[in-house]
């Protein structure tokens, strides 16, 4: 069978570590049969690379990344974990995709009163961690279109790092044009380095990482699946 090998980026942080461990667990859950591993691009141990390189000289592999958008990780460090295996392939990240709208919203609901983004004066930032790489901010605008197709108050961007608006800007910019209340919709996955410069961005009310939510692993084991078609490769469930 194939080995879903999920990639994340690494973090520092320990309530990040447990986040994604979470986010492995409940995607092993959703693909039964299938032996999962884990595999970082920076920070963590063990590098995607030499996972990847094991598994394969076994069967055949898929790594999954666990990343939003695509960027520099995935068209440059997953693809060369890849690329000397004829028999690995590499996933499309999770984003964006029109089931990660159910997460965000949840998320938005579980902020204190239940009603971010609905009320008058709203103004919703989704805040992503943000590339140099051009079309890991089209992926971004396409999520936040599919985001505000679904919120009635108006849905802008702020990134993290790699392109603007930053997520002050973005805040600050949502103020200037007359919000009430701006609330960042944090479009990371979970706590981390990203995730502090969310809620430091001075937003009023700030939602938390989408986690393991039960769309984020619908969408991962999706991904999975789509991938081993492409591999044309047995998938167990």
């Amino acid at each position: 069978m194939t080995t879903l090998v999920a990639c994340s980026h690494g973090t520092r942080f320990p309530a990040g570590r447990a986040a994604v461990a979470r986010i492995r667990a409940a995607l092993a859950d959703a693909v039964p049969g299938t032996e999962v591993r884990e595999a970082y691009v920076d920070v963590e141990q063990p590098e995607v690379a030499g996972v990847v390189a094991e598994a394969a000289a076994h069967g055949p592999v898929v790594v999954l990344p666990l990343l939003l958008s695509t960027g520099f990780h995935t068209s440059v460090d997953i693809a060369a974990a890849v690329a000397p295996h004829p028999g690995a392939a590499a996933a499309d990240p999770l984003g964006p995709h029109e089931q990660l709208v159910r997460a965000l919203r949840d998320r938005l609901a579980a902020v204190s009163g239940g009603d971010a983004g609905h009320r008058p004066g709203d103004h919703v930032v989704l805040a992503a961690a943000g590339s140099t790489d051009p079309a890991a901010a089209r992926a971004v605008e396409r999520m936040r279109d599919l985001l505000a197709a679904r919120l009635p108050a108006p849905v802008t961007i702020g990134y993290g790092a790699g392109c603007a608006p930053t997520l002050p800007e973005a805040v600050e910019a949502a103020r200037a044009a007359g919000a009430r209340r701006v609330i960042a919709a944090s479009y990371v996955l979970a706590p981390g380095h990203f995730a502090g410069l969310v809620e430091r961005a001075g937003a009023d009310l700030v939602s938390a990482p989408l986690g393991d939510h039960p769309a984020v692993i619908a969408v991962a084991a999706a991904r999975f699946r789509e991938a081993c078609g492409i591999l044309a490769a047995p998938v167990a469930g």
